[in-house]
């Protein structure tokens, strides 16, 4: 149920529109509550905790960061180079990322 749960939490907040992907990584990684979550996502994006469920402050705050966007356009992030600056700003482990850097002797 963990993962549903999680599920159900990072969409109600927006998932990749707002920050809900984000905080869901924090609750999973780390295996935070869903208030410390945010507030944790919320000073690495150097916003505030309300921010994190605007669309539109997240889409610049994101698009700043690298951290990938729903609607990527031409040069912005997209995939694993999201997942890099993600597992890079959080300060979390990625498994694919963590393969990704294995295989190609980035460690």
């Amino acid at each position: 149920m963990g993962m549903a749960i999680t599920h159900a939490v990072a969409s109600g907040m927006g998932g990749m529109r707002g920050a809900g992907d984000l905080v869901a990584r924090m609750q999973i990684a780390r295996g935070m509550k869903i208030q410390e979550a945010k507030e944790h996502v919320a000073g690495k994006l150097k916003c505030s905790v309300s921010d994190l469920t605007d669309p539109i402050i997240m889409h610049e705050v994101r698009e700043e960061l690298k951290l990938g966007l729903l609607h990527p356009f031409g040069g912005s992030p997209k995939c694993m180079e999201a997942k890099f600056n993600i597992a890079d700003l959080l300060e979390i482990e990625i498994n694919c990322v963590n393969r990704f850097r294995k295989n190609l002797n980035f460690i």
